[in-house]
């Protein structure tokens, strides 16, 4: 497929939310209005019902009954969202099975899958719930984890609010997510601030015993930290540089950090409007987990995250 038939069909894709009448959901409801708003995308508002009504349904329907059993869910957010979803094509889906299947494959061609950090349901003292945790794992297209309001930043101004943060390895994030990430900046007309970490050398302290008591002091070790600050930046500027050729009206600020850049990365993330992470991480044996620095961001970040999936391979 060409890149102008690619970006033509990304352009044609919908944005799938999945609720679920929580407050979360409601949260994750807010913020793909405005997505799909801003990207003039189509948005499904996905409901996977209760096992008790795939139950009745599916005995009203072994009676040879055409199942009438109304979503309430869905009956009341299209009540709600309508008024607001003025010039948007707005599309409802009562869907059946596990929700993590479900959402997965609705979300099949979607452009994003948008999920609140947690259900209905669910243990109020876990940051993440596990099928936001799940999707975010294994879901086919990018999928966006909304906080809830206990940790968000302000989402006043609606998901453009605030710029867009990416955490980037030189050597293992997919080409996708950069791309992902220039492209959520240029939509919202924000810069895009690229974080990447640096390796700290060891402390004397940690490599060395303790000194002879004629010493009384360790051997000093040369600094090397300005040359890992120096390097660090040369290897990310480079890795950069073809996306910053093909979307020069983004303004990149590029920043380094010491060894822990998921720290860094929560931290700024409490005035962004949106914080991109790859997936999985290179070498990884594939199943259903995430890096250590997506895995930490999903579950204390202040804004929206997105993660990206690598490219299907055919």
């Amino acid at each position: 497929m060409s890149e102008q038939a690619r970006e033509q069909s990304r352009e044609r894709s919908a944005v799938v939310v999945g609720v679920d009448g929580s407050e979360h959901s409601r949260r994750a409801l807010e913020w793909a209005l405005g997505a799909a708003r801003r990207l003039k995308a189509p948005l499904t508002v996905a409901h996977v019902r209760s096992d008790a009504l795939q139950l009745g349904s599916a005995r009203i329907a072994s009676l040879g009954t055409e199942p009438t059993l109304p979503d309430t869910v869905v009956d009341a957010l299209a009540l709600e969202v309508g008024p607001r979803a003025e010039g948007l094509d707005v599309r409802y889906a009562s869907l059946d099975g596990s929700v993590v299947d479900a959402l997965s494959e609705a979300a099949r061609d979607a452009r994003l899958l948008v999920v609140g950090s947690r259900g209905r349901g669910g243990f109020t003292s876990l940051l993440l719930g596990s099928t936001s945790r799940t999707l975010a794992a294994s879901a086919p297209c990018p999928v966006v984890v909304v906080p809830h309001e206990a940790r968000a930043a302000s989402l006043e101004s609606g998901s453009g609010a605030g710029r867009v943060l990416l955490g980037l390895h030189p050597e293992e994030t997919p080409d996708e997510v950069v791309d992902f990430a220039f492209r959520a900046a240029r939509s919202r007309g924000v810069p895009l601030e690229v974080v990447t970490a640096y390796p700290v050398p060891p402390s004397p302290a940690l490599l060395i015993g303790a000194p002879a008591p004629a010493l009384q002091v360790p051997p000093p070790m040369p600094d090397e930290t300005p040359d890992l600050v120096d390097a660090t930046a040369r290897h990310q500027e480079e890795r950069l540089r073809p996306f910053t050729e093909r979307h020069p009206e983004v303004e990149v600020i590029p920043a380094v950090t010491p060894a822990d850049a998921a720290g860094r990365l929560v931290e700024d993330s409490h005035d962004a409007g949106l914080l991109v992470v790859g997936r999985h991480r290179r070498h990884r044996v594939e199943a259903l987990l995430v890096g250590s620095v997506t895995h930490a961001v999903l579950h204390h970040a202040a804004c929206p995250v997105a993660v990206v999936p690598p490219l299907a391979k055919p």
